[in-house]
């Protein structure tokens, strides 16, 4: 890592994070000295990916959108926050960022990853999508299941900007080994297989509800529930409960 991430963990940024929200850490002694590792953890707040690095006795990278370095108002806290930009030329984004994380694990890094791939709308853990059981497949590393508590009193999920309460908990669990599977990277029975046992460990950390589907299905239904209705809907429907009443058939609507 660069000396400007040394400098925001430990001179500038870190130091302003602990002094302001005393945050604590458990079994960072679970995080190998040396080698590539994935620290998988739940996702609740923006701030996680400040508090989870910060508290780790290593350097910890990010994979994020290449779009995010193009402004310089992001860009200091992605290059802070240890971002590998990732650019979706030559396949999809997903690949993209897959195959950027094998690349860093095998060069030794510690790769942050949220295997929801989102922020639980409602503090419960959901369903693990499959690329980090890739990576720690392709790049054969170790997986740490992390979990984080007390960053929503800090930043809810429609804050713009953090609050000065609140005391955050990171707890990295024991590590995970796959070697077992080693040999099948790309088999999506095992991908599958590796990811349920990464979630597992998670929720038994959390101590988080769990939920069979994905974060962002839920995210999209919830959306839908608060956007208005479309123009005439209530009309019609009180006109069609208006002759239901009067026993008059409704007419199929368009």
């Amino acid at each position: 890592m660069g000396a400007f991430y040394w400098s925001m963990k430990h001179v500038v940024l870190g130091p302003a994070l602990k002094g302001v929200w005393r945050p604590r850490a458990k079994g960072v002694e679970n995080i190998p000295p040396t080698g590539g590792a994935i620290l998988a953890a739940n996702h609740l707040s923006f701030v996680d990916s400040l508090f989870m690095p910060l508290m780790a006795p290593r350097d910890v990278v990010y994979l994020g959108k290449a779009d995010y370095f193009d402004s310089w108002r992001t860009r200091w806290f992605f290059k802070a926050a240890g971002v590998i930009p990732v650019r979706r030329e030559g396949g999809s984004a997903g690949e993209a960022a897959i195959l950027a994380g094998i690349r860093a694990l095998r060069e030794g890094h510690v790769a942050g990853i949220y295997p929801e791939g989102t922020r639980s709308p409602d503090g419960r853990l959901y369903r693990g999508k499959t690329g980090v059981a890739r990576m720690a497949l392709e790049a054969q590393v170790p997986v740490i299941p992390v979990g984080i508590f007390g960053t929503p009193e800090i930043m809810p999920l429609d804050a713009k900007v953090p609050r000065m309460k609140g005391r955050p908990v990171i707890e990295y669990g024991k590590p995970l080994s796959f070697e077992r599977f080693y040999d099948r990277p790309t088999d999506r029975f095992v991908l599958r297989s590796v990811t349920d046992e990464i979630m597992y460990e998670i929720m038994m950390i959390t101590g988080q509800e769990y939920v069979d589907e994905y974060a962002s299905k839920v995210k999209k239904q919830l959306s839908a529930e608060k956007a208005p209705p479309p123009p005439g809907a209530f009309t019609n429907d009180v006109l069609s409960s208006a002759e239901q009443e009067q026993g008059q058939p409704t007419p199929p609507r368009a």
